[in-house]
């Protein structure tokens, strides 16, 4: 498998394939930065996302290669076809639907608010209210707090990294992310921080492909049934998480 590591916008567009030539290769796009879904570890790109990505192209009977980038960057790397797909916890919404084909969710989680250990103004939420939370840029946490009845009361800041730093050091109040990343954030960093509340919005992720390419995506769509009837996602989740985030 081929792993590239932090790729710059530009030298994506340098090494980009062109339209169709995907057949030996499937080009996929990630951040390299989000701990446990897509991170590197002593110059090795590792996490979930990778190793589905791996599994699925073995299924395929194709080769991977990933291309990292900062995450606002991605969908753009998309659209212009320097990347086939994107794996970094994309997330089903009703506005990314209208502009790209999805295949089937493989991932199910949840909206999570996570605050410096011993807040006790924020327990969920519904305390969000008057405070300054932060997510990650191009995420679709933003867009979840603005839904809120008293988003307007919210100071939400974006960020393209260090949240979790953030909130511990007290620079915000809180930080928005997955539930799933947010347990693994807690359990494997040594920082101060705890869950607030339960989940405040159900998640999917799948994986996004362009209008035009739907031949690729059935294909992948049909390697991720494949795995996941077979117990090989179910395994790969088990191995990052101690669960199944696999299945509803």
């Amino acid at each position: 498998m081929v792993r590239h590591l932090a790729v710059s916008l530009a030298a994506a567009g340098a090494i980009g394939l062109a339209a169709g030539a995907h057949a030996d290769t499937l080009k996929v796009g990630m951040s390299g930065g989000y701990f446990p879904f897509t991170f590197v570890e002593q110059d090795t790109l590792k996490g979930f996302e990778v190793d589905v990505m791996e599994a699925v192209a073995e299924e395929m009977g194709t080769e991977v290669e990933f291309v990292t980038a900062n995450f606002s960057g991605l969908f753009g790397m998309l659209e212009s076809g320097r990347i086939d797909t994107i794996a970094n916890q994309i997330t089903i919404t009703e506005e990314r639907e209208q502009k790209y084909l999805f295949t089937s969710p493989y991932v199910y989680d949840g909206a999570q608010v996570v605050t410096k250990e011993g807040n006790d103004e924020v327990s969920g939420v519904e305390d969000l209210a008057g405070k300054t939370v932060a997510v990650n840029l191009g995420s679709n946490y933003e867009q979840l707090l603005r839904e809120l009845p008293y988003a307007d009361e919210i100071d939400i800041r974006t960020y393209e990294s260090n949240i979790e730093q953030d909130t511990a050091l007290g620079r915000v109040d809180a930080f928005v992310m997955d539930r799933v990343s947010a347990t693994q954030v807690i359990k494997e960093k040594p920082l101060p921080l705890a869950l607030a509340g339960k989940p405040f919005s159900e998640i999917r992720n799948a994986l996004p492909f362009r209008q035009d390419d739907q031949e690729l995506r059935d294909e992948v769509d049909q390697a991720l049934d494949t795995l996941r009837e077979d117990g090989t996602l179910s395994e790969i989740s088990e191995r990052w998480f101690d669960a199944d985030i696999t299945t509803p």
